[in-house]
């Protein structure tokens, strides 16, 4: 902490230069690199206040002077903000920082998956809510009956990426049907994809031989525009097969630009997967984490439980979990994978 306290001083030093706001991207840049190492010495300082506090209501104790409630609260808060930090240092990552796409798919088993898959948006935009993060729709994809067949959101905030990232895989969802006569049990399945948020400190070139662009109506609320003119845009990245869809805004120009944006991101993506593998062959480390596996079942009949198959973290609390607390699936996840 002294090692970043002096960072800081140096980083500050250089806002100070009369020339500073000369280039306004890379003054950008050198605020957001110090507005990072603040928020660790921030992080310790409120730890270390937290202890102190703690160990002081621990000898009033003692004396009589507060009581065992107080010194438990003082503790649930100490270990909080402790685990917080701790989960923070397990993202060293060099796409953790960065803002996360979230592209969530319906599987197989029509109206039943399409709701499983809203649920499932619903719990990030939960998630994301708690952690104070501004949230924007880019495309959506809405089921015949109920729920949705692909949505496609992006999170905006330090360290969206590295907190959502252990969410990509196949999730799924057991559970009696509510769109079933019969009242049976159902198994449901969708997938979610995370992508990091490419900055402008990240250059991806993608070549225009290699993209092909169609058009189409953004469907849904908008007005008579939205509906009648072509201001969708789909671009497929020949190489890799991948497709984006954007319908964000009504101008086709600026669906294109973000959809290059998110493309690039999804490239960025695949480049990160090959050194994870890289790494895991040359620690031994067999198991792959990517989102084509199934990572977490999500049981609502016989019994309630969640468990996560990486981690093998479970909790009874169905209900919690799909309200968007998944701090500790996340931590677990960061504590068995991260910080290497």
């Amino acid at each position: 902490m002294d090692g970043r306290t002096i960072q800081i001083e140096e980083e500050q030093l250089k806002t100070q230069e009369p020339d500073f706001w000369n280039n306004p991207k890379t003054a950008e840049e050198q605020l957001k690199k110090l507005a990072r190492l603040k928020s660790w010495v921030d992080g310790y300082n409120a730890v270390e206040s937290a202890v102190e506090d703690l160990n002081v209501l621990a000898e009033f104790l003692e004396a009589g002077e507060s009581s065992e409630e107080e010194v438990q609260e003082q503790y649930n808060l100490a270990l909080s903000l402790t685990e917080a930090l701790e989960s923070k240092n397990m993202l060293q990552d060099e796409a953790d920082s960065l803002g996360a796409i979230v592209k969530i798919n319906s599987g197989a088993g029509g109206t039943e998956s399409q709701d499983w898959a809203e649920m499932l948006m619903r719990m990030y935009l939960r998630y994301g809510e708690k952690l104070k993060y501004k949230i924007r729709e880019i495309h959506m994809v809405e089921g015949e009956e109920a729920g949705i067949k692909s949505v496609t959101l992006e999170f905006t905030g330090d360290f969206a990426y590295g907190f959502l990232k252990s969410e990509s895989g196949v999730h799924r969802l057991v559970r009696l049907s509510p769109y079933d006569s019969a009242n049976r049990r159902h198994t449901s399945f969708a997938s979610v994809f995370i992508t990091p948020v490419i900055d402008e400190s990240i250059e991806i070139i993608v070549s225009p031989a290699d993209i092909e662009w169609d058009t189409f109506r953004s469907g849904g609320a908008g007005g008579q525009n939205v509906n009648k003119v072509e201001t969708g845009v789909r671009v497929r990245h020949l190489p890799s097969g991948i497709t984006v869809d954007n319908t964000e805004t009504r101008s086709q120009l600026k669906n294109r630009e973000n959809a290059m944006r998110i493309l690039k991101s999804h490239l960025y993506e695949i480049e990160l997967q090959k050194k994870r593998e890289k790494a895991a062959e040359v620690e031994g480390n067999k198991m792959k984490i990517e989102w084509g596996s199934q990572i977490r079942n999500y049981v609502l009949h016989p019994y309630k439980l969640v468990k996560d198959l990486r981690t093998n973290h479970e909790t009874g609390n169905v209900q919690a979990v799909l309200d968007g607390n998944l701090d500790p699936f996340v931590k677990a996840f960061l504590m068995e994978f991260g910080g290497k």
